[in-house]
């Protein structure tokens, strides 16, 4: 529960609104959004990426994926991989299915924001937990997070 702990924290110390809602344990977009009672769009789906030789964290609308030739052509790399598991829970502390949509300083990798998330009014994701979601107006997001570059990478 630290990262869970580190975001609601991270939100309230920047004012943010959000609404915090437990539920059943959920792995996939489509879970998370059924027990959200929230349109897929609107999730934050983050991926943790081995862009060449540095990670990053990219947030995409869940209704999404994300184009991995739009993506290593954004990024300027040939060599572009998604983290193991391993590799995941080393960097973030957290599982697949519940790496929050923040970069640093709760996440210590860059975060890159696809355009897809930036059409919506709100944005819910798991914050590092399988069994927690947060739901809050995109623009206080917005306000909490450092974006390193903005790109437009998903299809679908």
């Amino acid at each position: 529960m630290q990262v869970y702990d580190a975001i609601l924290a991270h939100l309230d110390a920047h004012g943010a609104a959000y609404r915090s809602l437990r539920h059943e344990p959920t792995r996939t977009s489509q879970d998370s959004a059924r027990v959200r009672g929230e349109p897929m769009e609107i999730g934050g789906k983050s991926l943790v990426l081995k862009a060449a030789d540095r990670f990053i964290l990219l947030v995409i609308s869940a209704a999404r994926r994300a184009n991995s030739k739009s993506l290593r052509t954004a990024l300027g790399v040939r060599r572009l991989r998604f983290a193991t598991p391993a590799e995941l829970l080393e960097l973030t502390g957290c599982v697949p299915g519940c790496v929050p949509p923040f970069g640093r300083p709760i996440v210590p990798l860059p975060l890159l924001v696809d355009t897809s998330i930036l059409g919506n009014d709100r944005i819910a994701f798991n914050p590092g937990s399988l069994t927690d979601s947060v739901i809050m107006a995109r623009a206080d997001w917005q306000r909490c997070v450092e974006v390193e570059s903005v790109v437009d990478v998903a299809e679908g």
